[in-house]
């Protein structure tokens, strides 16, 4: 399928990369619902790693079956399922091209003692995408962990060998660790700082989550303030988010986080568009509820971002 003019913008946006990156960037904005738009929701499925299988499962049993989550996403439309290596091994053939995949490289889990510093493993490689037929690997980063400069070496030679090898590098940059308080996980300069890292470290795409006013350095408060950055709407931080992400020649999308009410989803999506955001990367907030419900709520966000509600 020949990409759009909104998609050939996009792509050009990255200079250096090689047309087997570039495909599997298009196979992503082109497919599903919104394809050609320039938007993308994804679905991540990595909270059984992250949280637990009740945590993350529970509320709807029959997300439980790794199967469910292909189906949710090839039905719902979506441009790419994301999850851990076992998850897409486990559907890997009964799927195979119905959807661009995203494996998730590394992960972190709900045993470790809260006094570790924050910090992944690496549970997959790039040959293991290369077997499964991804677009992309993902992997996280917390900038603010005394961990964190080992993940961006980690991630540095991962996303090399990935660009050598023609696939594309989904970053999760997600503030945390000791360097942060807790509202300064979210804070709109940190949210900021952690998209300028993701672009410079040289993701692709890159994952946040939204933010709030709140500032949380001293020194990056005063350029704040005595510039003006209009940070009072979440549609003007997520402009902010996308100026820190090159102008806007990266392609960034925001976490849907822990699983609300279905109006704020919405409300999320809509700031997202105005503030000129690529979309959603929504996990919980779907799976979690029964399949019609869920397939209802991603169809209404399909239809935010292509500016019809």
């Amino acid at each position: 399928m020949k990409p759009t003019r909104i998609v050939q913008k996009i792509l050009s946006g990255y200079e250096a990369d090689t047309p087997g990156v570039k495909g599997n960037l298009c196979r992503m904005l082109m497919n599903g619902k919104l394809g050609g738009t320039g938007k993308m929701i994804i679905l991540p499925v990595d909270q059984g790693f992250e949280h637990g299988p009740a945590r993350s499962f529970a509320p709807n049993p029959p997300a439980y079956d790794p199967h469910y989550h292909y189906q949710l996403a090839i039905d719902a439309g979506l441009n790419a399922y994301a999850a851990p290596l076992g998850m897409l091994e486990a559907g890997a053939d009964t799927f195979a091209g119905q959807i661009p995949t995203i494996l998730k490289a590394n992960s972190a889990n709900a045993l470790i003692p809260a006094e570790a510093a924050k910090d992944q493993a690496i549970t997959a490689s790039v040959d293991d995408a290369l077997r499964l037929g991804c677009s992309a690997i993902g992997f996280t980063i917390y900038p603010g962990s005394s961990a964190g400069l080992e993940m961006f070496e980690e991630i540095s030679a991962m996303r090399e060998e990935a660009a050598a090898k023609g696939v594309a590098t989904v970053i999760w940059s997600y503030p945390r660790g000791e360097a942060l308080t807790k509202d300064g996980e979210t804070a709109i300069d940190i949210a900021a700082y952690a998209a300028q890292i993701a672009a410079l470290l040289g993701a692709h795409v890159i994952k946040i989550k939204l933010s709030t006013d709140h500032l949380e350095l001293p020194e990056a408060k005063k350029v704040y303030e005595n510039r003006q950055i209009d940070i009072a709407s979440q549609a003007a931080r997520v402009h902010h988010c996308m100026q820190a992400a090159f102008n806007g020649r990266r392609i960034v999308v925001f976490s849907g986080g822990a699983k609300k009410g279905e109006n704020s989803v919405y409300d999320d999506a809509r700031a997202i568009l105005d503030g000129g955001g690529n979309g959603s990367i929504i996990g919980r907030n779907t799976f979690q509820r029964p399949r019609e419900e869920a397939l209802a709520m991603l169809d209404k966000l399909v239809d935010i971002y292509k500016g019809k509600a």
